[in-house]
């Protein structure tokens, strides 16, 4: 093979569509536009027109809004908690904190942080840190002669940051 002979392989490339040249080109005079009218021209943009009347997002009410303020933690539960221990992605011998969980994969990003829910069962005895837990999840973890901390949502976020296991605790 030399140079002069690469090429795309057969269907690779389209050719485009001539418009407007003629009509044996079947797209000829209108170009495949219909006749006349707004849409027929360049530069339209009538997304939510309806021709003068009230469009229909300005007539229904406005309702709600978005807290800026609001946590948007990561969810675990105890049972796949318990399921990374069993595969040895998790340590309980060692305190386990969010970057354990993200190096462990139950995690993929800190967020504002870890919750940590009861949905499963836990057998191991581990010590955990999250930036939150429900109650049944702490009972559930004392249970098994566990300990739950709940730190505060940003050290939590910035441990998961720096991946330190020093920035845990």
């Amino acid at each position: 093979m030399k140079l002069n002979e690469l090429r795309d392989n057969p269907g690779a490339r389209h050719k485009s569509k001539r418009l407007g040249r003629g009509i044996g080109s079947g797209k000829g005079k209108t170009a495949g536009r219909g006749h006349k009218g707004q849409k027929s021209r360049s530069g339209v943009a009538i997304k939510g027109f309806e021709g003068g009347q009230m469009p229909l997002y300005r007539r229904l009410p406005k309702r709600g809004f978005k807290n800026i303020f609001s946590k948007h933690y990561q969810v675990v539960n105890l049972g796949r908690l318990q399921a990374a221990i069993d595969a040895g992605k998790l340590d309980a011998g060692q305190p386990i904190g969010v970057s354990e969980m993200i190096a462990s994969g139950l995690v993929r990003k800190a967020r504002d942080g870890v919750r940590l829910l009861a949905q499963g069962e836990l057998t191991a005895k581990v010590a955990i840190t999250v930036a939150g837990a429900s109650a049944a999840a702490v009972a559930a973890v004392q249970g098994a002669g566990g300990t739950v901390t709940v730190a505060a949502a940003k050290e939590m976020a910035a441990a998961g940051a720096e991946g330190g296991p020093e920035a845990d605790e």
